[in-house]
Protein backbone atom coordinates (compact mmCIF):
# COMPACT_ATOMS: atom_id res chain seq x y z
CA UNK A 1 0.00 0.00 0.00
CA UNK A 2 1.50 3.31 -0.74
CA UNK A 3 2.43 5.93 1.78
CA UNK A 4 0.19 9.30 1.91
CA UNK A 5 2.90 11.79 2.82
CA UNK A 6 3.86 15.25 1.11
CA UNK A 7 6.79 13.19 -0.86
CA UNK A 8 5.19 9.87 -0.52
CA UNK A 9 6.51 8.39 -3.98
CA UNK A 10 9.99 9.06 -2.72
CA UNK A 11 9.80 8.20 0.59
CA UNK A 12 7.83 5.06 -0.21
CA UNK A 13 10.50 3.46 -2.16
CA UNK A 14 13.55 5.17 0.54
CA UNK A 15 11.63 2.66 3.08
CA UNK A 16 10.54 -0.63 1.21
CA UNK A 17 14.39 -0.54 0.00
CA UNK A 18 17.00 0.64 2.80
CA UNK A 19 14.61 1.33 6.17
CA UNK A 20 13.77 -2.56 5.58
CA UNK A 21 17.00 -3.86 5.42
CA UNK A 22 18.53 -1.21 7.88
CA UNK A 23 19.73 -2.81 11.57
CA UNK A 24 17.91 -1.13 14.17
CA UNK A 25 21.24 0.28 15.79
CA UNK A 26 21.95 2.79 12.87
CA UNK A 27 17.93 3.93 12.57
CA UNK A 28 18.52 7.02 14.83
CA UNK A 29 20.11 8.42 11.68
CA UNK A 30 17.54 8.18 9.23
CA UNK A 31 14.85 9.45 11.25
CA UNK A 32 13.29 6.83 13.44
CA UNK A 33 13.51 6.15 17.03
CA UNK A 34 14.65 2.80 18.35
CA UNK A 35 15.99 1.31 21.59
CA UNK A 36 18.73 -0.40 22.37
CA UNK A 37 19.75 -1.52 26.18
CA UNK A 38 17.24 1.18 27.38
CA UNK A 39 18.60 3.70 24.95
CA UNK A 40 16.47 5.99 23.20
CA UNK A 41 18.06 7.36 20.23
CA UNK A 42 18.19 10.50 18.18
CA UNK A 43 15.25 11.33 15.86
CA UNK A 44 16.32 13.26 12.40
CA UNK A 45 13.70 15.15 10.50
CA UNK A 46 13.03 13.93 7.31
CA UNK A 47 12.12 16.98 6.02
CA UNK A 48 12.72 20.70 7.36
CA UNK A 49 11.67 24.39 6.48
CA UNK A 50 12.10 27.78 7.51
CA UNK A 51 10.30 27.22 10.19
CA UNK A 52 8.97 23.50 10.37
CA UNK A 53 10.73 19.89 11.11
CA UNK A 54 8.75 16.85 9.79
CA UNK A 55 9.60 13.48 11.46
CA UNK A 56 8.22 10.35 9.70
CA UNK A 57 6.79 8.25 12.91
CA UNK A 58 6.06 4.88 10.56
CA UNK A 59 2.02 5.41 9.78
CA UNK A 60 2.21 8.60 11.18
CA UNK A 61 3.96 11.96 10.52
CA UNK A 62 4.95 14.48 13.67
CA UNK A 63 5.40 18.06 12.72
CA UNK A 64 7.48 20.75 14.97
CA UNK A 65 6.69 23.89 14.87
CA UNK A 66 10.52 25.77 16.31
CA UNK A 67 11.04 29.12 17.45
CA UNK A 68 12.52 30.18 14.14
CA UNK A 69 11.80 33.14 12.41
CA UNK A 70 11.91 34.17 9.19
CA UNK A 71 11.18 37.35 7.04
CA UNK A 72 11.65 38.41 3.41
CA UNK A 73 12.25 34.57 2.95
CA UNK A 74 15.26 34.43 5.13
CA UNK A 75 15.89 32.92 8.62
CA UNK A 76 16.83 35.10 10.98
CA UNK A 77 19.24 34.29 13.71
CA UNK A 78 17.12 35.20 16.47
CA UNK A 79 15.25 32.10 18.47
CA UNK A 80 11.42 33.84 19.33
CA UNK A 81 10.37 31.66 22.35
CA UNK A 82 7.02 30.07 22.70
CA UNK A 83 6.62 31.29 18.50
CA UNK A 84 6.00 27.32 17.78
CA UNK A 85 4.02 26.41 20.55
CA UNK A 86 1.76 29.59 19.83
CA UNK A 87 1.42 28.49 16.01
CA UNK A 88 0.67 24.26 17.14
CA UNK A 89 -1.71 24.98 19.77
CA UNK A 90 -3.21 27.50 17.54
CA UNK A 91 -3.78 25.31 14.84
CA UNK A 92 -4.93 22.62 17.07
CA UNK A 93 -7.75 25.21 18.46
CA UNK A 94 -8.96 25.54 15.09
CA UNK A 95 -8.86 21.71 13.80
CA UNK A 96 -11.04 21.31 16.81
CA UNK A 97 -13.36 23.84 16.41
CA UNK A 98 -14.03 22.70 12.17
CA UNK A 99 -13.92 18.85 12.24
CA UNK A 100 -17.80 19.12 11.69
CA UNK A 101 -16.40 20.70 8.15
CA UNK A 102 -14.26 18.28 7.21
CA UNK A 103 -12.03 16.10 9.15
CA UNK A 104 -8.23 17.02 9.48
CA UNK A 105 -4.91 15.66 9.94
CA UNK A 106 -4.26 15.99 13.49
CA UNK A 107 -4.26 12.68 15.87
CA UNK A 108 -2.69 14.72 19.02
CA UNK A 109 -0.80 17.74 20.27
CA UNK A 110 0.14 15.69 23.55
CA UNK A 111 3.73 14.44 23.47
CA UNK A 112 2.45 11.50 25.72
CA UNK A 113 0.84 10.32 22.90
CA UNK A 114 4.28 10.18 20.35
CA UNK A 115 7.49 8.35 20.81
CA UNK A 116 9.53 8.89 23.69
CA UNK A 117 11.94 11.11 21.75
CA UNK A 118 9.08 14.02 21.67
CA UNK A 119 8.88 14.01 25.59
CA UNK A 120 11.43 16.27 25.91
CA UNK A 121 10.98 19.83 26.92
CA UNK A 122 11.90 21.48 23.23
CA UNK A 123 9.20 19.38 22.01
CA UNK A 124 6.64 19.77 24.51
CA UNK A 125 3.50 22.25 22.93
CA UNK A 126 4.97 22.91 19.55
CA UNK A 127 4.70 19.17 18.06
CA UNK A 128 1.58 17.44 16.61
CA UNK A 129 1.68 13.75 15.26
CA UNK A 130 -0.54 13.85 12.02
CA UNK A 131 -1.57 11.27 9.63
CA UNK A 132 0.19 11.16 6.49
CA UNK A 133 -1.90 12.26 3.78
CA UNK A 134 -1.33 12.64 0.16
CA UNK A 135 -1.10 16.56 -0.65
CA UNK A 136 -3.20 18.36 -3.32
CA UNK A 137 -0.60 20.67 -5.13
CA UNK A 138 -2.81 23.83 -4.50
CA UNK A 139 -2.88 26.60 -1.75
CA UNK A 140 -6.30 27.31 -1.41
CA UNK A 141 -5.95 31.11 -0.68
CA UNK A 142 -9.43 32.94 0.43
CA UNK A 143 -9.34 36.47 0.80
CA UNK A 144 -12.27 38.97 3.28
CA UNK A 145 -10.54 41.78 3.08
CA UNK A 146 -8.23 43.89 0.24
CA UNK A 147 -4.84 44.04 1.35
CA UNK A 148 -1.41 43.41 0.57
CA UNK A 149 -1.10 42.05 -3.45
CA UNK A 150 -4.62 42.15 -3.43
CA UNK A 151 -4.72 45.44 -2.94
CA UNK A 152 -2.01 46.36 -5.22
CA UNK A 153 -3.69 44.29 -7.69
CA UNK A 154 -6.94 45.80 -8.04
CA UNK A 155 -5.20 49.52 -8.16
CA UNK A 156 -3.65 48.55 -11.17
CA UNK A 157 -7.49 46.94 -13.31
CA UNK A 158 -9.96 46.40 -10.89
CA UNK A 159 -9.23 42.79 -10.11
CA UNK A 160 -7.60 40.41 -8.07
CA UNK A 161 -6.20 37.21 -9.39
CA UNK A 162 -8.27 38.04 -12.27
CA UNK A 163 -12.00 38.00 -10.06
CA UNK A 164 -13.75 41.57 -10.96
CA UNK A 165 -14.67 43.30 -8.04
CA UNK A 166 -16.83 46.54 -7.37
CA UNK A 167 -15.55 49.95 -8.43
CA UNK A 168 -14.40 52.70 -5.57
CA UNK A 169 -12.81 49.99 -2.92
CA UNK A 170 -10.39 51.10 -0.31
CA UNK A 171 -7.66 49.25 0.77
CA UNK A 172 -8.23 47.55 3.56
CA UNK A 173 -12.17 47.45 2.66
CA UNK A 174 -14.35 44.10 3.92
CA UNK A 175 -15.36 42.27 0.28
CA UNK A 176 -18.83 42.01 -0.37
CA UNK A 177 -18.38 37.83 0.12
CA UNK A 178 -15.07 36.40 0.66
CA UNK A 179 -12.85 35.64 -2.69
CA UNK A 180 -11.33 31.89 -3.24
CA UNK A 181 -7.83 32.60 -5.68
CA UNK A 182 -6.09 29.64 -5.10
CA UNK A 183 -1.62 29.32 -6.61
CA UNK A 184 0.33 26.38 -7.45
CA UNK A 185 2.69 25.03 -4.95
CA UNK A 186 6.25 25.82 -5.91
CA UNK A 187 8.94 23.85 -5.12
CA UNK A 188 11.31 24.93 -2.65
CA UNK A 189 13.42 27.86 -4.10
CA UNK A 190 10.48 28.90 -6.44
CA UNK A 191 7.61 30.92 -6.24
CA UNK A 192 4.41 29.82 -6.45
CA UNK A 193 1.66 31.26 -9.28
CA UNK A 194 -1.58 32.63 -8.64
CA UNK A 195 -4.03 30.96 -11.02
CA UNK A 196 -7.91 30.87 -11.55
CA UNK A 197 -10.12 28.47 -10.54
CA UNK A 198 -10.78 27.12 -14.21
CA UNK A 199 -6.84 26.68 -14.37
CA UNK A 200 -6.70 24.93 -10.59
CA UNK A 201 -8.90 22.47 -12.71
CA UNK A 202 -6.24 21.76 -15.29
CA UNK A 203 -3.46 21.54 -12.27
CA UNK A 204 -5.22 18.91 -10.58
CA UNK A 205 -6.33 16.94 -13.53
CA UNK A 206 -2.66 16.69 -14.32
CA UNK A 207 -1.31 14.90 -10.98
CA UNK A 208 -5.04 13.14 -10.84
CA UNK A 209 -6.72 12.32 -13.94
CA UNK A 210 -10.64 12.16 -13.86
CA UNK A 211 -10.54 14.10 -10.74
CA UNK A 212 -9.24 17.39 -11.41
CA UNK A 213 -12.73 19.23 -11.65
CA UNK A 214 -14.33 16.93 -8.62
CA UNK A 215 -11.32 18.42 -6.23
CA UNK A 216 -11.41 21.64 -7.92
CA UNK A 217 -14.79 22.34 -6.49
CA UNK A 218 -14.39 20.92 -3.22
CA UNK A 219 -11.18 22.50 -2.46
CA UNK A 220 -12.98 25.89 -3.16
CA UNK A 221 -16.19 25.44 -1.07
CA UNK A 222 -14.46 24.02 1.92
CA UNK A 223 -11.89 27.18 1.77
CA UNK A 224 -14.86 29.33 1.90
CA UNK A 225 -16.84 27.37 4.84
CA UNK A 226 -13.68 27.04 6.89
CA UNK A 227 -13.12 30.63 6.62
CA UNK A 228 -16.99 31.63 6.93
CA UNK A 229 -17.18 29.53 9.98
CA UNK A 230 -13.22 31.30 11.26
CA UNK A 231 -13.86 34.40 10.72
CA UNK A 232 -17.47 35.01 12.25
CA UNK A 233 -15.95 33.51 15.70
CA UNK A 234 -12.60 35.69 15.23
CA UNK A 235 -14.46 38.67 15.10
CA UNK A 236 -16.32 37.96 18.13
CA UNK A 237 -13.21 37.72 20.15
CA UNK A 238 -12.15 41.35 18.68
CA UNK A 239 -9.85 40.09 15.56
CA UNK A 240 -10.25 39.92 12.03
CA UNK A 241 -9.40 37.84 9.83
CA UNK A 242 -7.90 39.31 6.65
CA UNK A 243 -7.32 36.69 4.70
CA UNK A 244 -5.60 33.39 4.93
CA UNK A 245 -4.38 29.82 3.37
CA UNK A 246 -5.40 26.20 3.60
CA UNK A 247 -3.62 22.90 2.30
CA UNK A 248 -5.63 19.64 1.88
CA UNK A 249 -4.75 16.19 0.94
CA UNK A 250 -6.08 12.48 0.51
CA UNK A 251 -5.75 10.02 3.38
CA UNK A 252 -5.72 6.41 2.33
CA UNK A 253 -9.09 5.99 1.32
CA UNK A 254 -9.14 8.82 -0.93
CA UNK A 255 -10.97 11.19 1.46
CA UNK A 256 -10.45 14.99 1.30
CA UNK A 257 -8.60 16.25 4.78
CA UNK A 258 -7.40 19.11 6.00
CA UNK A 259 -3.13 19.58 6.70
CA UNK A 260 -0.52 21.54 7.30
CA UNK A 261 -1.11 24.50 9.76
CA UNK A 262 -4.59 25.85 10.09
CA UNK A 263 -5.18 29.86 10.79
CA UNK A 264 -2.14 30.68 12.61
CA UNK A 265 -0.03 34.42 12.11
CA UNK A 266 2.11 32.29 9.94
CA UNK A 267 -0.47 31.65 7.71
CA UNK A 268 -2.85 34.68 8.06
CA UNK A 269 -3.62 38.20 8.30
CA UNK A 270 -4.64 38.74 11.67
CA UNK A 271 -6.24 42.56 12.31
CA UNK A 272 -7.65 43.91 15.68
CA UNK A 273 -11.64 44.87 15.00
CA UNK A 274 -11.20 47.61 17.42
CA UNK A 275 -9.93 50.59 15.70
CA UNK A 276 -10.57 48.95 12.18
CA UNK A 277 -10.72 51.49 9.37
CA UNK A 278 -10.56 51.29 5.72
CA UNK A 279 -8.38 53.55 3.48
CA UNK A 280 -4.83 52.17 4.88
CA UNK A 281 -3.06 49.12 6.08
CA UNK A 282 -3.77 48.02 9.58
CA UNK A 283 -1.83 46.68 12.45
CA UNK A 284 -1.69 42.98 12.79
CA UNK A 285 -1.41 39.88 15.24
CA UNK A 286 2.59 38.86 13.28
CA UNK A 287 5.56 39.52 12.74
CA UNK A 288 5.32 43.20 11.46
CA UNK A 289 7.49 44.34 13.89
CA UNK A 290 10.00 42.44 13.01
CA UNK A 291 9.33 43.15 9.17
CA UNK A 292 9.65 46.56 9.63
CA UNK A 293 12.73 46.69 11.74
CA UNK A 294 14.55 45.08 8.86
CA UNK A 295 13.62 47.33 6.27
CA UNK A 296 14.15 50.49 8.67
CA UNK A 297 17.42 49.07 9.44
CA UNK A 298 19.45 47.28 6.32
CA UNK A 299 22.88 46.97 7.80
CA UNK A 300 20.63 44.55 10.50
CA UNK A 301 22.71 40.86 9.43
CA UNK A 302 19.52 39.48 9.77
CA UNK A 303 19.17 39.84 13.52
CA UNK A 304 16.64 41.29 15.40
CA UNK A 305 17.63 43.54 18.84
CA UNK A 306 15.97 41.91 21.73
CA UNK A 307 12.75 44.25 22.03
CA UNK A 308 11.68 43.57 18.74
CA UNK A 309 11.88 40.27 19.28
CA UNK A 310 9.71 40.82 22.33
CA UNK A 311 7.12 43.15 20.79
CA UNK A 312 6.63 40.39 17.98
CA UNK A 313 6.16 37.36 20.85
CA UNK A 314 4.08 39.49 22.11
CA UNK A 315 1.71 39.93 19.62
CA UNK A 316 1.70 36.02 18.99
CA UNK A 317 0.86 35.64 22.36
CA UNK A 318 -1.87 38.38 22.28
CA UNK A 319 -3.43 36.85 19.31
CA UNK A 320 -3.79 33.50 20.29
CA UNK A 321 -5.00 34.73 24.13
CA UNK A 322 -8.01 36.76 22.18
CA UNK A 323 -9.27 34.07 19.95
CA UNK A 324 -9.02 31.12 22.32
CA UNK A 325 -9.52 32.54 25.57
CA UNK A 326 -6.33 31.18 27.17
CA UNK A 327 -3.80 31.62 28.49
CA UNK A 328 -0.47 29.82 26.84
CA UNK A 329 0.77 27.74 29.53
Amino acid sequence: MPLFTPYGYILENFINNVLLFTPAYVYSYIGTTKTTNDEVYEMKPIKEGKVREIYDNGDSLIMVATDRISCFDVILKNVVTKKGTVLTQMSKFWFDMTKDILPNHMISADVKDMPEFFQQPQFDGNSMMCKKLNMLPIECIVRGYITGSGWASYQKDGTVCGIKLPEGLRESDKLPEPIYTPSTKAEIGDHDENISYEQSIAHLEKYFPGKGEEYASKLRDYTIALYKKCADYALSRGIIIADTKFEFGLDENGNIVLGDEMLTPDSSRFWPAEGYEPGHSQPSFDKQFARDWLKANPDNDWTLPDDIVQKTIDKYLQGYEMLTGEKLQ
